[in-house]
């Protein structure tokens, strides 16, 4: 167990935290913030999209859903019962690498909270009814967030397919309609198995309690939970480099309006390469002063939207650059004006003013982040799951302060190249590149 106070040298807003882990491996972090009558509970499992089995795309995904079907003692449904009766609000998520639940309650409701999570832990109904009641409602989320969006499936589908050719980041987070219907029972009970334990969890109680009572809570509901039988080995999957611009036409039935999409693929979260990108997304992208809202968009009116932004994931990450056209300008025009902030930026670099700038942009960020109970909850679990080192909630933005004119420099020039990116056109069915 560990008390942490570690107070970076430029940081106000100094976040304590206690950590342990049980004898069956599960991880708790706990804040104490007596503030407000309220506190958030939350629990990460370390599964995500990337852990899923060829032929079985979607299940963490699934299982963010199935997880509020009910358990051995929660009626179905009644998650969300419990919870708005009590005065509280719950939800979840899922991404590539993990998938996360968690609730915000009156501080009294503390043990309701870790009881519910505790029976999700170990009890959750993994059964056909509720099998086949969540395969009907992930379609029909599929069908509105997905197929009947604009750019939707170019993003979260096409693009990580062209980028990935071996890694699990090439399939869609929500899975494939077909993987979904062959799965049976026996399938979602394995995944169940393997990776809903306690071993590959982390629970973070952030908000109004008492420490000592905290605990006893804690062991009492979750200490009892058998550790997984399996042990998780987790090998990540190279790419090869891409050495030649991938170019692809999306014929989208939902958008009207043509779109180019220049992605690439960059280094894993924790990499320095990539802090460095987060600025360059800002400096390209961010605010009406930032280059390409300035120049493509106001000055030049190549593109009637236009920006970028960057995904990071715990293996690899996507940057991507994109702008939809204006009347009157073909996408050809309008990737070359992109490319030109690009290569701009690529041999120019930034002033030292607009570093600063960024550098201040970040630090506020950074507080702002660790403002709310649920902020500083999530940044414990991102923190510790990706990092292994909860303590970077409060000296992270060091590694902002530390970027240099040279650094930017040098990693636009390593990753914003034509000859390693996915170029994506993005048509209506009756704008089709001819």
């Amino acid at each position: 167990m560990m008390i942490n106070n570690q107070l970076s040298s430029k940081q106000h807003n100094n976040i304590r935290f206690f950590e342990e882990k049980l004898t069956n491996g599960l991880h708790v972090i706990l804040h104490q913030d007596n503030t407000n009558p309220l506190v958030f509970v939350s629990v990460l499992y370390h599964v995500g999209s990337k852990d899923e089995d060829p032929g079985k795309s979607g299940f963490a995904h699934f299982f963010e859903h199935l997880m509020f079907e009910g358990s051995k003692n929660v009626k179905k449904g009644e998650y969300f019962k419990y919870i708005a009766s009590n005065g509280g609000k719950n939800n979840a998520y899922t991404n590539q690498d993990s998938t996360c639940y968690y609730e915000m309650l009156p501080s009294d409701r503390l043990p309701l909270a870790l009881w519910l999570e505790s029976e999700r832990m170990l009890h959750a109904k993994v059964d056909k009814e509720s099998i086949d009641i969540q395969r009907e409602v992930v379609k029909e989320e599929k069908k509105m967030r997905l197929e009947n969006q604009p750019y939707v499936t170019a993003l979260y589908e096409i693009i990580p397919s062209l980028l990935f050719k071996k890694h699990p980041y090439r399939s869609p987070i929500i899975g494939l309609e077909k993987d979904l219907d062959k799965a049976d029972e026996n399938d979602y009970k394995k995944f169940y198995k393997k990776y809903y334990t306690p071993n590959n969890a982390v629970l973070v109680v952030a908000g109004d309690f008492d420490m000592v009572e905290a605990r006893k809570l804690i062991k009492r509901y979750f200490s009892s939970i058998p550790r997984g039988k399996n042990r998780l080995k987790r090998v990540v999957i190279k790419e090869d480099p891409i050495k030649k611009e991938i170019f692809y036409t999306c014929v989208d039935k939902n958008s009207n309006v043509p779109g180019v999409f220049l992605s690439y693929r960059i280094p894993k979260m924790t990499d320095q390469d990539s802090y460095v990108l987060r600025m360059i997304d800002h400096i390209l992208s961010s605010g009406e002063s930032s280059r390409i809202i300035k120049n493509v968009v106001n000055i030049q009116q190549k593109a009637s939207y236009a920006g970028s932004f960057l995904e990071t994931m715990e293996d690899y990450g996507i940057f991507i650059i994109y702008g939809l056209i204006t009347p009157g300008v073909d996408l050809d025009q309008l990737t070359k004006a992109l490319d030109q902030e690009i290569d701009f930026l690529k041999k120019k670099g930034v002033s030292r003013y607009e570093l600063e700038k960024q550098r201040n942009y970040f630090e506020k960020k950074f507080i702002s982040d660790n403002y709310s109970m649920s902020g500083i909850a999530s940044n414990l679990i991102h923190y510790y799951l990706y990092y292994k080192n909860a303590s970077l909630i409060n000296t992270d933005i060091d590694r902002y302060r530390k970027i240099t004119v040279e650094d930017i420099n040098r990693v636009a020039n390593k990753y914003l190249n034509k000859n390693n990116r996915v170029r994506l056109y993005n048509v209506s069915e009756d704008n089709k590149k001819k």
